[in-house]
């Protein structure tokens, strides 16, 4: 029962690396890392979801997606609406000509607050829509898409340009959504202040601890019978098609998870940073996450979620010393990885840590059997079947004399 519990997870050898991942992150980091620090991780956290879900998309369905920035900004757009109205309260906001709306619309001369903004008042409807508002434009895209088997480069393309029509769409509409400035000035969740330090190892926890789930939950998948199909459909899809499966279903499905996945990151960018702008939906930002998964490892959730926090630390660390140099080290970066090792970081520890860790568990079973000693083992028993065989040829021996 609990070897099967594992394999649902990817066996053991998959779980000790989650819990790998875990104690660096909740144990390591915290313990080694003053507040300010910390919550610089806890941003490049926010983009492993990305890349995890990326993993599922790109890696195992085939699916390349250089828009993910929508679905990240989507979940962040839905959690800043909610602070920011936390924020405009009538009191907050009394020396407004409009109080109880957001700043930038009364800068704009709105005079109320627009429909969608409505639901945003609930910190309940908030959780549940930063989930369904990207579930839904992802199933419609897909549904759009996949229908029409529209794929490969295509698709790539299309969700590029989305992304640039969800920045241009977000940046004109600046009466509604803060236009290129992007919703600011968010200071507390349900009356808790999100600024101080402790709030900031709160959420730097949760945001880890959600990480952690959204890596179970993909192994999980990857592990189930649908796994299997996502692989299959990603190496031969007409077989797939003609054994009967709809190839649209099983794209629509993962490109739909990815999104969602994507979309709880955003959402704990906006808790971690404090605001949120189109500059993180447009295609720059996307092909970023995409460089992301990449150099983890497009076949490995966990080798994503690491390559996802150590680009993001490469880039603050050389940007802050060479600010001109990184989108050069970027470009490199993504050119090294698809030249010289295509299967990310996580490959090269396959490679290269896997025949390390051979050598030492032989060598450990060695020097066990060595001290046990020789033993020697029973013979083992006749199967019923070959007794039954030897009765038979016994009887009819004796028949014949």
């Amino acid at each position: 029962m609990k070897a099967s519990w594992m394999d649902k997870f990817g066996g053991r050898g998959k779980l000790i690396q989650i819990l790998i991942i875990a104690v660096l992150i909740l144990g390591v980091l915290p313990l080694f890392s003053d507040i300010f620090r910390l919550n610089l991780y806890g941003k490049y956290l926010t983009y492993a979801f990305v890349a995890a879900g990326l993993v599922l998309c790109w890696g195992y369905g085939g699916i390349l997606s250089l828009g993910q920035g929508i679905f990240f900004g989507l979940g962040g757009y839905c959690m800043a609406m909610f602070l920011k109205l936390e924020a405009s309260s009538p009191e907050n906001t009394a020396i407004q000509s409009t109080p109880g709306i957001p700043d930038f619309m009364d800068w704009n001369q709105l005079t109320e607050l627009p429909w969608f903004w409505q639901p945003f008042h609930s910190f309940t409807a908030t959780l549940i829509l930063i989930v369904a508002v990207p579930a839904l434009f992802a199933f419609l895209i897909g549904v759009a898409m996949f229908k029409r088997r529209v794929g490969g480069v295509y698709f790539a393309i299309i969700t590029q340009a989305i992304a640039s029509i969800m920045t241009i769409l977000i940046i004109g509409q600046q009466g509604y959504t803060g236009g290129i400035n992007g919703i600011t000035d968010l200071r507390s969740l349900m009356g808790w202040d999100i600024q101080t330090d402790f709030a900031k190892y709160v959420l730097y926890f949760a945001c880890c601890a959600a990480l952690i789930l959204c890596l179970l939950a993909g192994q999980f998948i990857l592990n189930s019978r649908y796994g299997q199909l996502l692989i299959a459909m990603r190496d031969q899809e007409d077989r797939v098609r003609f054994s009967g499966y709809d190839v649209a279903n099983i794209k629509i499905f993962v490109f739909v998870a990815a999104s969602v996945i994507s979309a709880i990151g955003g959402a704990f960018f906006t808790l971690q940073v404090g605001f949120m702008s189109p500059s993180f939906v447009g295609t720059v930002a996307s092909i970023e996450m995409v460089i992301f998964c990449a150099v983890g490892g497009r076949l490995s959730l966990i080798g994503a979620a690491y390559g996802a926090f150590l680009v993001n630390l490469a880039k603050s660390s050389l940007s802050e010393s060479f600010p001109q140099l990184w989108v050069v080290a970027m470009g490199a970066l993504f050119i090294a990885v698809v030249m010289l090792f295509p299967r990310g970081l996580a490959g090269l520890v396959s490679d290269y840590a896997a025949p390390v860790r051979n050598w030492f568990a032989s060598a450990f079973k060695r020097e066990t059997v060595a001290a046990s000693g020789p033993e020697t083992r029973p013979s083992a028993p006749k199967p019923p079947e070959s007794k039954a065989r030897d009765d038979v040829s016994m009887a009819s021996a004796q028949e014949s004399h």
